[in-house]
C-alpha cells in the first residue's frame, strides 16, 4: 500500500504544531514535577506519530531553560514561565466553589474533585479509591511494601517524595507553613489547616449519633469509639482497655511506679499528667463545669455528667446478662465481671486476680506476700 501524500505546511501551520508539541512537552514534564494529568488532545495532523515522539526525545535531551529563583531547569519556556508562577505567586485559575486559585489549569481541574466528591483512581487490591493519581500511586506501596524514597539523615525510607520532604523538616527544623492569624508554624501543610479551625470554629467533623462535632478526624475517631464501646488498647499487665494509644501509655506508668508530673504546690507525685491537671484545680477550687439543675460544680466533665443522672433517673446501660441497669458504662463493665468470672487485675507479687481494681490496689497496701 502507498503512503499518501504529506500534507503541504504554510508557516501558520508550523507555528501552530510548534505550540502543541511545547504543550505535549509541559504535559510530560508537570506529570514528572506534580504527577498532574495535562493532555494534549489533538495530534499534529502533519507529522507522524513517531515523527513527533522523536522530535520531543531529542528536546528532552537538554533543557536550556533555568529558573533563576530556585534552579530548576526545563526543555520548553513556556513549562518555564508557567513555573515561574509558583515564585511570582500568579494564579490564573479560580475555583468558583471556594475561591481557591491555581497556577495551572490542569491543577484546579483536579482541585474541583474535592467539591464533586469524584475519585476516579481505585485501587485493584483493596478497592479503596482517591481523588488524584498521585495518592493511588503512593497507596498502592502499601500493599507491595515498596519505599522507594530514603531519608539521607538517618536512612528511614517513605512511600512517597512529600513523605520524604515533610520527614525532613525533622533534621532541619523548617516549619514553612504559618498561620496568619497567630503565626504559629508547622511543618505540614494539614497540620496547619487543622490548626486553622480553631481561629474559623470550623468543626467539619460530625457525628451523626449525637451531633457533637469536631476539630480533629483524630478525635472525631476516638469519639465514635465510645459510641461503639471499641477499646482497642489493651494494658498486657492487667488486661485494662482504652479508647486511645495516649491513655494506655499513660496507664503503664501505674506499673512501673513512674511519676514523672509533681505538683509544685504540695509536692505530691502523679503517674499521669491529666491526674496532675485535675489535682491542681483541686488546690485552685477550680470547679469549671457546673449543673444547670442544682448548680453544684465539678472538676470534672465526667463527674457532672454522672451527676447529672441522679435528676433525670437515667440509666442508659443495661446488663445483657440480667436486668441490671447502670448509669455509667464503666459500671455496667464492672458489674458484667460478675457473670463471666472475668478477673482481669493480677497481683504481680503471688498472682492472685481481682475483678476490680480497687480491690487488687487494696490487696497490695496489706503487704502481700508470696506464698
Amino acid at each position: 500500500m502507498n503512503n499518501p501524500e504529506p500534507l503541504r505546511i504554510n508557516h501558520k501551520d508550523t507555528v501552530k504544531q510548534g505550540d502543541l508539541m511545547e504543550e505535549s512537552e509541559e504535559s510530560e514534564e508537570l506529570s514528572e514535577a506534580g504527577e498532574k494529568q495535562h493532555h494534549v488532545k489533538n495530534c499534529v495532523k502533519s507529522l507522524s506519530c513517531s515523527q513527533t515522539k522523536s522530535s520531543l526525545l531529542k528536546r528532552r535531551a537538554k533543557k536550556p531553560f533555568t529558573c533563576s529563583q530556585c534552579g530548576k531547569s526545563y526543555t520548553v519556556k513556556g513549562t518555564l514561565a508557567i513555573h515561574m508562577r509558583t515564585h511570582t505567586g500568579e494564579n490564573l485559575h479560580t475555583c468558583d466553589q471556594c475561591g481557591k486559585s491555581f497556577p495551572i489549569k490542569a491543577y484546579l481541574k483536579d482541585h474541583m474533585r474535592i467539591h464533586t466528591g469524584e475519585k476516579p483512581y481505585s485501587c485493584d487490591q483493596c478497592g479503596k479509591s482517591f481523588t488524584y493519581r498521585h495518592s493511588l500511586k503512593s497507596h498502592t506501596r502499601a500493599h507491595s511494601g515498596e519505599k522507594p524514597y530514603t531519608c539521607d539523615q538517618c536512612g528511614n525510607s517513605f512511600t512517597s517524595k512529600r513523605s520524604l520532604k515533610e520527614h525532613m523538616s525533622i533534621h532541619t527544623g523548617v516549619r514553612p507553613h504559618t498561620c496568619d492569624q497567630c503565626g504559629t508554624s508547622f511543618r505540614q501543610k494539614a497540620a496547619l489547616r487543622e490548626h486553622m479551625t480553631i481561629h474559623t470554629g470550623v468543626k467539619p467533623f460530625a457525628c451523626d449519633q449525637c451531633g457533637k462535632s469536631f476539630r480533629k478526624s483524630c478525635t472525631f475517631k476516638v469519639h465514635l469509639r465510645r459510641h461503639s464501646g471499641e477499646r482497642p488498647f489493651t494494658c498486657d499487665q492487667c488486661g485494662k482497655t482504652f479508647f486511645r494509644s495516649d491513655a494506655l501509655k499513660d496507664h503503664l506508668k501505674v506499673h512501673t511506679k513512674e511519676k514523672p508530673y509533681m505538683c509544685t504546690l504540695c509536692g505530691r507525685s502523679f503517674s499521669q499528667s491529666g491526674t496532675l491537671k485535675l489535682h491542681q484545680k483541686r488546690h485552685n477550687s477550680v470547679k469549671e463545669h457546673m449543673c444547670f439543675d442544682c448548680g453544684k460544680t465539678f472538676v470534672r466533665d465526667a463527674e457532672l455528667k454522672l451527676h447529672q443522672s441522679t435528676h433525670t433517673g437515667e440509666k442508659p446501660f443495661k446488663c445483657s446478662h440480667c436486668d441490671k441497669r447502670f448509669r455509667w458504662s464503666d459500671y455496667l463493665k464492672k458489674h458484667e465481671r460478675i457473670h463471666t468470672g472475668e478477673k482481669p487485675y493480677h497481683c504481680s507479687q503471688c498472682g492472685k486476680s481481682f475483678t476490680l481494681s480497687s480491690s487488687l490496689l487494696s490487696h497490695t497496701k496489706n503487704k502481700c506476700v508470696k506464698s
